[in-house]
């Protein structure tokens, strides 16, 4: 069997099991030939085939009975462009939430993970009803970003019937998981930092092509907490109030690549060694 060996840190991982040292992050590795057989990408769920198994069955005669066709699934129905109750936001609901509590002032002066104008967008989800408001009150989301720029979350709840918004919020130190998109630019870091260079030397060895994008690998992470390690870098040591990720990833469908060792501190925008 030919095994890839490096000296340097992102060495192919192959085994059947490995864990982040002090995160909450554990990955399955499958078996040769399996691994990343159904991969997806980060915040959404592997797709599964369903297959009729065939069945002996009697069909009047000495044959026996044919296997029966693939599995239909009934189509989802419609989703309206709003939802009652507490139903779950619709998709519409989601984009008016956002950008509702994208009006207050200041949000053009704010950062994103990769730089860029208007903060981060982490979560929406369907807010609680006020007292008296159980039945037949207004649909309220609350709507959660991280502003790169001040290392704020900050917290908006937004009236979907009115478009106003009802509450806004800003808190330091206050660190909720990392965000798919969080984690994809925590990996053009990495590939763009001079410590990302055995990462695309296993990349090569694995597939023989050479690694340009983040996307060209599956990855998932979350955050870098430093109250759960035995020993933290000094260019760590504003990680919690700075948000820092640590990431895990391989090729797609093929071999796992060692990044665990690599911290991404997003905040200061540079990548660190660890352990």
């Amino acid at each position: 069997m030919y095994e890839i060996v490096r000296r340097h840190l992102g060495k192919v991982v192959a085994g059947t099991a490995m864990a982040v040292t002090g995160t909450a992050i554990a990955v399955a590795v499958a078996v040769p030939g399996t691994a990343g057989a159904d991969d997806a990408p980060p915040g959404r769920a592997a797709g599964q085939n369903a297959t009729a198994a065939g069945g002996t069955g009697q069909d009047g005669g000495a044959g026996g009975g044919t296997a029966p066709g693939p599995a239909a699934l009934a189509p989802a129905p419609p989703e309206g462009a709003k939802g009652v109750g507490t139903d779950p936001l619709t998709d519409d609901e989601l984009k008016r939430a956002e950008a509702l509590a994208l009006t207050t002032p200041g949000a053009a002066a704010q950062k994103n993970a990769a730089g860029g104008r208007g903060p981060q967008h982490l979560a929406t989800e369907l807010a609680d009803p006020l007292p008296g408001e159980e039945t037949g009150g207004p649909r309220r989301a609350v709507v959660r970003f991280y502003d790169y720029g001040r290392d704020e979350l900050l917290t908006r709840t937004v009236n979907l019937d009115t478009g106003a918004v009802e509450q806004s919020g800003a808190q330091r130190g206050t660190q909720p998981s990392a965000h798919p998109e969080e984690l994809r630019a925590a990996l053009g870091l990495i590939l763009a930092s001079p410590l990302g260079k055995g990462v695309k030397e296993d990349y090569k060895d694995a597939t023989g092509k050479e690694l340009t994008s983040a996307d060209q690998l599956w990855f998932n992470g979350d955050l870098y907490r430093t109250y759960r390690e035995a020993k933290v870098p000094a260019a760590l040591a504003e990680c919690g109030v700075h948000r820092c990720v640590r990431l895990v990833t391989k090729v797609r469908n093929g071999a796992w690549i060692d990044t665990r060792g690599l911290v991404v501190d997003l905040s200061a925008r540079t990548v660190t060694r660890v352990g």
